[in-house]
């Protein structure tokens, strides 16, 4: 390949937001080459990016067996959800649905919030300064995911070197993550087999008990949907959670305004969701099943294409003033929990974990903030932004 291709990813740092996305979105799709793996397609704009994660000509299946581009030298492998494409993936979605609805997670909600008012008031009773992702960030979704699928809260603690795992670009060695991975698949083999003894009035339960007429979820299918749940369902939220905080700290008049209006919280949820980038890259490619068309650029068939998700949330033809937080602004169509058929299953369950989370800090924490910047410690090594320390104090 030629000199011409970017490296990517380059807006790893921090919470920010490369302008050179800004820059990108004024053309078509551009060639990039990741730290490993062929090189790829990125796109950037809004309305390329819904199409090549709905457009059924872009295949996630296609990736197995191929060098996909990626930050870590290990390949994500078959062993996921988001490693099939419909109808397979339809399928394994509408069984999981009957189990994970809506109405489950809305039960949670109570629960939720009972979970945090705890972690409060231990945080204190202790006392500042306190570490805003080991005693609250962390432990809520932690909590609510081990109680929801039925997991033994007490096994909380392994969880995190197994997400980070999970999650890992270059924080762990391929070994570390093949053998960290083997631990969650053998630990989650063991709840299954508990559970087809005896039934229990948790997620897990509901799906070895999920079918459609005579379909229900193999072993290995169960496997794949509770290892997602458990990872995605504690990571992606315990990041957000310190990182919607650092937001709203560094943007003192919106914190002000839902202070006076705890009654915007989901709609400032939205908006930080939009606003707020989580990962670190263009994600999981999808590679092109037959030539696609995509503005003047024609992706061949065989050929990969990234998706940065947060830069079509800061697409300027579909978003008024892209750049600005403002809580204010009406509802928007953020596509942070994906789109298309790999739109994220557990989106009910984050929107509430968050709303929870940041209506207690603002209505209990007065006078939150910041110990010091420069006291922060940033995540490295994994394909998540966020704190992994972030002192605060109040009063």
């Amino acid at each position: 390949m030629t000199d011409t291709h970017m490296t990517y990813p380059f807006d790893t740092d921090k919470l920010t937001v490369d302008p050179r996305y800004a820059e990108l979105r004024e053309g078509p799709l551009h060639r990039v080459r990741l730290p490993y793996g062929e090189p790829a397609w990125l796109a950037t704009r809004y309305a390329d990016i819904k199409t090549v994660l709905a457009d059924p000509r872009f295949s996630r299946a296609a990736a197995v067996g191929r060098d996909e581009p990626r930050t870590r030298p290990h390949a994500v492998g078959p062993g996921t959800i988001m490693s099939f494409d419909p109808p397979e993936h339809s399928r394994l979605r509408r069984l999981a649905s009957q189990a994970f609805t809506v109405r489950r997670v809305e039960a949670l909600r109570v629960r939720a919030q009972q979970i945090a008012d705890e972690l409060i008031d231990t945080m204190l009773a202790k006392g500042a300064p306190a570490d805003l992702v080991a005693d609250f960030g962390l432990p809520l979704p932690t909590i609510v995911i081990c109680e929801l699928l039925g997991v033994p809260v007490a096994d909380r603690g392994e969880f995190r070197v197994w997400s980070d795992a999970f999650m890992s670009t270059t924080k762990y060695t391929p070994e570390q993550v093949k053998s960290y991975l083997a631990e969650l698949t053998d630990y989650m083999a063991g709840l299954i087999v508990e559970r087809r003894k005896s039934a229990r009035d948790d997620l897990l339960s509901a799906l070895v008990a999920a079918r459609d007429n005579d379909d229900r979820l193999t072993e290995e299918e169960l496997l794949i949907l509770a290892q997602s749940l458990l990872v995605a369902g504690h990571e992606t939220t315990a990041s957000q959670i310190p990182n919607f905080v650092y937001t709203l700290l560094t943007h003192p008049e919106q914190l002000a305004a839902l202070r006076t209006d705890p009654d915007l919280i989901p709609q400032a949820v939205e908006e930080l969701l939009r606003y707020v980038p989580l990962g670190t890259g263009g994600g999981l490619p999808r590679y092109a099943v037959e030539d696609v068309q995509l503005g003047a650029v024609t992706v061949r068939a065989g050929e990969p294409v990234l998706v940065a998700l947060h830069s079509a949330n800061r697409d300027e033809t579909v978003f008024t003033r892209p750049d600005e937080l403002d809580l204010l602004r009406p509802p928007t169509s953020h596509i942070s929990f994906g789109h298309g058929a790999h739109h994220c299953l557990g989106a009910p369950l984050a929107r509430m974990e968050l709303q929870v989370a940041i209506a207690t800090l603002v209505n209990r924490v007065p006078g939150l903030r910041l110990t010091r910047e420069h006291d922060i410690v940033w995540k490295t090594g994994v394909s998540t932004r966020g704190p992994e320390r972030m002192p605060i104090t109040w009063g």
